[in-house]
C-alpha cells in the first residue's frame, strides 16, 4: 500500500511539472490543406519575478525585458518551424519574422501588440493564411536585459517555471489550433531552448507537421 502510494505521489509531482493541453479543430486537415504559409506573432509575454526582484526594476525595464523576451521566443519558433522544413517534417510554409515585422510596421501596427488585432486582417496584411499568436509567462527570462539585469542583482530565484497558451488561427477567424503548455524547470539557457521544451512532445500532433 505504501509502495502504491508513494507512486502516485510521484506521478502526481510529475504531472505538475509538466501539463499540456492541446484542441484540434475536427476539420484540422481540411484547413492544413488549404493553407501555405503561416505567421509568427510576438506573443503577448508578461514576466512574473518575485516581489524581492521587482523591487530592482523600473516599469519601463520590466516592459523591455517583456518585449524582448518575445522578440526572442518568436524568432526561436520560426527556427524550430525551419528545422521541421528541413527535415520535410512541415506541410507549410513559414513567413520570416523580419517580414512580418517589418509589414505589420508599413501597416501601423506595433508588431508587440499585433496580438490585439484581429487575425483575419492580419492574414491580409501579411499575405498569410494562418497567424500563430497567443500569451507567454515566465519567472526567470532568457534575455539579454533580463541575464544582466538579473546577474547584477544577484538574483538566483526559483524553479524556472514558463506558460505557453498558442493558438494557430486560420484568415478566416477560426482557431485551428490551440496548444497550451505548463513546464516547471529544465527550460535550458536560450529561447531556442525553451521552445524545444515547449514543443518538443507535441510536435507530431500538431497537423501543420508530419
Amino acid at each position: 500500500m505504501k509502495k502504491f502510494l508513494s507512486s502516485m505521489l510521484i506521478l502526481s509531482a510529475l504531472a505538475l511539472q509538466s501539463q499540456t493541453k492541446l484542441y484540434v479543430h475536427p476539420d484540422a486537415g481540411t484547413y492544413v490543406a488549404g493553407t501555405k504559409t503561416i505567421a509568427i506573432l510576438p506573443l503577448d509575454t508578461s514576466v512574473k519575478l518575485r516581489p524581492k526582484e521587482l523591487k530592482d526594476f523600473t516599469p519601463e525595464q520590466i516592459k523591455e525585458i517583456e518585449n524582448e523576451e518575445a522578440l526572442n521566443i518568436q524568432k526561436a519558433m520560426y527556427s524550430w518551424f525551419l528545422t521541421r522544413e528541413k527535415r520535410g517534417e512541415l506541410l507549410v510554409g513559414v513567413q520570416n519574422p523580419t517580414v512580418t515585422n517589418s509589414l505589420l510596421k508599413d501597416a501601423g501596427i506595433e508588431p508587440l501588440t499585433a496580438f490585439e488585432q484581429i487575425p483575419a486582417n492580419l492574414c491580409e496584411i501579411l499575405g498569410v493564411d494562418v497567424v500563430v499568436t497567443g500569451k507567454f509567462s515566465t519567472n526567470k527570462p532568457m534575455s539579454d536585459a533580463a541575464a544582466l539585469g538579473l546577474a547584477v542583482i544577484g538574483f538566483v530565484g526559483a524553479t524556472q517555471n514558463a506558460t505557453a497558451n498558442m493558438d494557430f488561427i486560420h484568415k478566416d477567424n477560426e482557431v485551428v489550433v490551440n496548444y497550451y503548455k505548463n513546464v516547471k524547470g529544465g527550460l535550458g539557457s536560450s529561447a531556442d531552448d525553451l521552445i524545444n521544451v515547449l514543443m518538443r512532445k507535441v510536435s507530431r500532433r500538431i497537423p501543420y507537421t508530419k
